[in-house]
């Protein structure tokens, strides 16, 4: 029990310019539900009397809800751990900002001490490809082709079921990699591809899956300060 109330405090979820307060709203609800508190609006509507009635006894989600202009303003500001991005479009091997989770590997992969922000998109366009190319992670709900595209808190509140079912949590001796033990990583990965000879682009696409990686990873931060030595044992290597 403990290792689940430590999740539930330690997840966010972030709507990116909603355009409907009832939605507002309804998430809320969701979040209640499996008892998320921290909602995070970016750029919103109004938040008119619809937002507070369809949240019904989650209102008080709704009145503690923080607001930014924009992803990197919230990222600057709360530096978050993980963010996990959300889409209805999910990528192939050639569009590796898109590789997608299932709910159920999210729930595999994710610890209950890190800060984890679930971030849902606009409810008729998603997230941009900037706005996931910020994201360590992408999880997409799988869906019929005919119809695949889901109300946000439909989605929504299949991803939070997928992390509180059945769980139970070992988390003696695990502590995980924080956002700033992650930057420092990639940033030696970031040095070491620029000492070698490819394509600038090819060297954008493999920053992309290091961190791709990492992300879904959920290393400790004992395995980002050894990984971390590694490469800086290898880049030294390189320089010579």
């Amino acid at each position: 029990m403990e290792a689940l109330k430590m999740l539930a405090e330690n997840i966010s979820v972030v709507f990116v310019e909603p355009e409907t307060p009832g939605n507002i709203g309804f998430l809320a609800r969701a979040m209640k539900n499996f008892g998320l508190r921290t909602l995070i609006l970016i750029n919103p509507c109004e938040l008119e009397d619809e937002a507070y009635y369809q949240a019904m006894h989650a209102r008080d989600i709704v009145e503690g809800a923080l607001i930014y202009r924009d992803l990197p303003e919230m990222i600057d500001s709360l530096e978050p751990d993980f963010l996990v991005g959300t889409t209805g479009v999910p990528g192939g091997s050639y569009n590796v900002d898109r590789i997608p989770l299932r709910p159920s590997q999210l729930a595999d992969a994710i610890r209950p001490s890190s800060g984890t922000f679930i971030v849902f998109g606009r409810e008729g366009d998603g997230l941009s490809n900037e706005e996931i190319g910020l994201c360590d992670m992408v999880v997409s709900v799988p869906t019929s082709e005919e119809y695949p595209i889901m109300n946000i808190t439909h989605a929504a509140a299949i991803i939070f079921y997928e992390l509180f079912r059945d769980r139970e949590f070992r988390c003696e001796g695990l502590e995980e990699a924080s956002g700033l033990e992650k930057g420092l990583l990639l940033e030696e990965m970031d040095d070491i591809l620029s000492l070698i000879d490819i394509p600038e682009h090819k060297r954008r696409v493999a920053s992309r899956v290091f961190r791709n990686i990492t992300g879904r990873a959920f290393i400790t931060a004992r395995e980002a300060h050894t990984l971390k030595g590694v490469l800086r044992r290898i880049k030294n290597q390189i320089k010579g």
